[in-house]
């Protein structure tokens, strides 16, 4: 109750924010009674206004390292950029946009369909592709998100097979999400990206044309490793405690990087972060570490927290956390924080890098364990979402694309005020 009071204080507080800079006039949180001894201040996300309404339905928001945010809007089948204030600086129509991310040259990759028109043996079939465009920011009018030109595309299958297409297991394989890769000693590996992939079931199958789930690669479900020159190198495989498996990864749906904005200090690792969308998958969010050693490379799962409820109440690798974890992001600066937003909950939840659910309170506040900041439910509040589908942060503000309810919703924790 007293937190929920406490919110209903912030946010008629921060509607009253005029514009000054590219947040408006710094929120005055003298409001808030704070001892000196700081032992009971709260500790909470609260909303950044106005609200960033502008769309149809958001599906992707991303912090570019440009400085920028980018919105896709599969309304509209449009990639918008923004700056940090809100204010609209252009768009730019992608056919079937639904992602997006920057790589570090600035290109942008948007996750899209093709359309192409194939010979069968009943005639002309129009078939839809999942295709990964990158779109050069820099045109013959300068840099802008209106300038920019498609100069490549990734068309599933057609990365690593050239055969007859007209197969339902092409027509319904499409790309989820991306991760940018890092690497500031060897630039033939930086800007090398991962690409989440998921067969779609067919929700109405038929039994003379039964589902196939695999192709020349293995799985449909996968995690791909493209070269920064757009070529494919090879799908994920894990090593486990209990084997190496060409199948680790179930309807893979958000995946992140270590590798953030900011430009400057990005962190350059091969690991990733993903999220699951299926439903027997007890854990839905993972994180996969890239390690050399003697005997070569691999990629191996990371357990993180879990269970020690000394240092906090909730936990990333709790079994069942999550129901529809749809996005992840890691924040790029010191904080490390992973922010994880839930389709079926409605929910964001926020953790540290190690797992437990949760901020650290100040030395000053003599606590030491995590206090949760997770909030969310269903509905059109401030606080709530309605299928909110992708998460981002940049300069410490998070940002949400509550697909639902037409909207990008950003939020700052109270800490981050000065």
């Amino acid at each position: 109750m007293k937190k929920s009071v406490l919110f209903s204080i912030l946010i008629s507080a921060l509607a009253l924010v005029s514009c000054e800079d590219y947040l408006g006039k710094k929120t005055d949180l003298d409001f808030i009674d704070v001892p000196p001894d700081n032992s009971v201040r709260e500790i909470a996300y609260v909303p950044i206004l106005p609200i960033l309404s502008d769309f149809d339905r958001p599906s992707d928001v991303c912090a570019g390292f440009d400085g920028l945010i980018y919105v896709v809007d599969e309304g509209s089948e449009e990639v918008v950029a923004m700056d940090e204030s809100g204010r609209i600086l252009g768009r730019k129509s992608v056919p079937g946009a639904r992602s997006v991310i920057q790589d570090r040259r600035f290109d942008l990759l948007v996750i899209g369909t093709s359309d192409s028109l194939y010979n069968s043996g009943n005639g002309d079939t129009l078939l839809t592709f999942s295709t990964i465009y990158r779109l050069r920011m820099v045109g013959t009018g300068g840099y802008a998100i209106s300038n920019a030109q498609i100069v490549n595309k990734i068309v599933h299958p057609f990365y690593y097979t050239q055969s007859n297409p007209v197969r339902r297991t092409n027509d319904f394989v499409r790309f989820n999400n991306i991760g940018i890769i890092g690497n500031s000693q060897d630039p033939n590996r930086n800007n090398q990206y991962y690409v989440s992939r998921q067969y779609v079931r067919n929700p109405d199958p038929d039994p003379n044309n039964p589902e196939i789930s695999s192709g020349p690669l293995g799985p449909n479900d996968a995690v791909l490793y493209f070269g920064n020159d757009d070529v494919l190198i090879s799908p994920i495989s894990v090593q486990t405690a209990s084997g190496f498996f060409n199948d680790f990864f179930e309807h893979p749906s958000g995946i992140t990087t270590l590798t953030q904005p900011p430009q400057f200090g990005a962190q350059t690792s091969s690991d990733f972060l993903y999220t699951s969308l299926e439903e027997d998958n007890a854990l839905k969010v993972q994180y996969i570490e890239f390690a050399e050693t003697e005997f070569g490379a691999e990629y191996r799962p990371r357990i993180l927290a879990s269970g020690d409820t000394s240092q906090a109440d909730g936990f990333i690798n709790s079994p069942n956390k999550f129901r529809q974890p749809t996005d992840i992001t890691y924040a790029g600066d010191g904080t490390q924080y992973l922010f994880v937003v839930d389709r079926e909950t409605d929910s964001l939840y926020q953790f540290s890098f190690t797992g437990f659910e949760g901020v650290r309170p100040p030395a000053a506040a003599g606590v030491d364990r995590f206090v949760k900041t997770s909030f969310g439910g269903t509905g059109g509040g401030l606080m709530q979402f309605n299928d909110p589908v992708a998460v981002a942060y940049f300069n410490q503000i998070v940002y949400v694309a509550d697909a639902g309810n037409g909207r990008i919703m950003r939020y700052k924790l109270t800490l981050d005020f000065d």
